[in-house]
């Protein structure tokens, strides 16, 4: 059985709604359960129709992400899926298989093109609010980012466990929850907070927060950031704002002890970065 056409369920993540639309009665609902925490009720800035090709798991080929100048239009493959989307319409269509992680794919792809042009990015990420500040772990497979928020306590909210949203704001950047989960399953909480401090991760046997130089810090960013277009302008404005990025947000290595006391070390992190920060700005120097 079908829905009517043009059957919408809008979906928001990162202040940014994105209409889903299709004609198909469950897959819509599949859109509604997947997304429960972020169905919205704002006007869509974009809007995306899906045509089902059938059931089918999802690929584990390579995406293909570029952009048809000529027509001002990105194409988007994969085994799975094929997607055209047009961001001067804002309106694009996707045919892909009836498949929740395909459509997780798409979606991602699609907020890191938007995200690309208006100075944000998606960051392979844990992210968390501890204390009204937003916390970022990133790091390679098997880092921790997932032992993090696992060893998180109550107070803690959630944001991702996989895939941190990340947007400039009047005194630096903005982390957003998302419902892209990894290991954890669960969607992050749709709330939003100041981002504090980017930590890199590594397993230890203690918990210590060490400095990394500006260069180490941008290549290590410029690693984990989601990002799959094939165009060399939006790529140059995407460095550009992980460079902008460096200089606003302190990072940090972390090395941590997998068990509930690395919390310590984030939730002290701000304290001890404020008041070395004060202590240095009020210094004068003895020849002045």
């Amino acid at each position: 059985m079908t829905a009517a056409p043009g059957k919408v369920a809008c979906v928001e993540i990162g202040g940014i709604p994105i209409a889903l639309s299709t004609r198909d009665e469950g897959f819509l609902n599949l859109l509604r359960q997947r997304y429960a925490g972020f169905l919205s009720s704002s006007s869509p800035e974009f809007e995306l129709e899906f045509d089902l090709t059938g059931t089918g798991p999802a690929s584990d080929d390579d995406v293909r992400v570029r952009r048809n100048i000529d027509d001002d239009e990105w194409l988007i493959e994969r085994g799975d899926f094929r997607a055209r989307w047009t961001p001067r319409t804002g309106r694009g269509n996707v045919r892909q298989n009836a498949n929740p992680y395909s459509l997780d794919s798409v979606l991602r792809i699609l907020h890191s093109l938007i995200l690309a042009e208006r100075g944000g990015f998606l960051l392979h990420a844990a992210s968390a609010i501890c204390d009204g500040r937003a916390y970022l772990f990133s790091g390679v497979s098997g880092a921790g980012k997932t032992t993090m928020t696992r060893l998180a306590p109550a107070d803690i909210t959630l944001l991702t466990d996989e895939i941190s949203y990340l947007r400039p704001s009047a005194d630096g950047y903005a982390a957003f929850g998302t419902p892209f989960a990894g290991e954890l399953a669960k969607s992050g909480e749709n709330c939003t907070a100041p981002v504090s401090a980017l930590f890199f991760l590594e397993k230890g046997s203690e918990n210590r927060v060490d400095e990394l130089s500006s260069a180490e810090a941008a290549r290590r960013l410029m690693r984990n950031i989601l990002f799959f277009a094939e165009d060399r302008a939006l790529a140059e404005k995407l460095f550009a704002t992980a460079c902008d990025f460096v200089g606003r947000v302190p990072i940090r290595r972390l090395t941590f002890y997998p068990d509930a006391r690395v919390w310590d070390a984030v939730r002290n992190f701000d304290r001890d970065f404020d008041r070395n920060f004060d202590r240095n700005f009020h210094e004068v120097p003895e020849h002045a």
